[in-house]
């Protein structure tokens, strides 16, 4: 597990919309920001890759009420909901992905229809981290497919949060994540490899 220019971490739609006072606030969703900008500032010391994916609706997306969908408008692009959380930390240098920007496409996932495989291969990329919100849904979605293609995965169990519109669903996804491949990790299991490294 090194973290180094062959890693990226990948923080899964910290947006206002995923936060308390939002469109689809999950419960304490904002209680990881402080968490992730350590893994942030962690990854960029070893000059890593960091990549922000966000929802990025368009206003009649097949994902909301309006459109026969299971959610709440939310993550309009271009909206204030849409922004990334006024506290988390993005790096004027990290990459955004934008996904679900199909109207016609729900898209959970960070790889799906964003080309974000074939770009972590073009940069060496190896390994992949991953928290952010939700762990039922869009970060477990981007684990699962990171995974199916082929990528080392450490899921961020302090770094994410998971919506339960029904109860257990955040286990549930854990124990999917862990079963397909993907290795939980915490921040402080990064600050040993850290002082590991600084002994060599």
């Amino acid at each position: 597990m090194k973290i180094d220019n062959n890693s990226a971490l990948v923080v899964v739609d910290v947006q206002k919309d995923f936060c308390p006072g939002g469109a689809l606030p999950v419960k304490e969703g904002d209680a990881i920001v402080t968490t992730l900008n350590k893994y942030i500032e962690r990854f960029a010391t070893s000059r890593s890759v960091i990549i922000f994916t966000r929802d990025w609706h368009p206003p009649r997306h097949i994902s909301f009420y309006s459109e026969g969908g299971r959610w709440p408008a939310h993550c309009v692009r271009g909206s204030k909901g849409a922004e990334f959380h006024a506290s988390l930390k993005v790096p004027g240098w990290a990459m955004v992905v934008s996904k679900a920007v199909d109207e016609k496409v729900e898209a959970y996932s960070g790889f799906q229809g964003t080309g974000l495989a074939k770009t972590l291969r073009k940069r060496r990329v190896i390994r992949i981290f991953v928290g952010g919100l939700a762990t039922d849904y869009c970060v477990k979605e981007t684990v699962l497919d990171a995974l199916s293609n082929r990528f080392q995965v450490y899921y961020l169990t302090d770094a994410s949060k998971g919506v339960n519109v029904n109860q257990g669903d955040s286990e549930r996804a854990i124990l999917e994540m862990k079963a397909k491949g993907a290795e939980c990790i915490v921040l402080s299991d990064l600050n040993y490899i850290a002082r590991q490294d600084l002994k060599h």
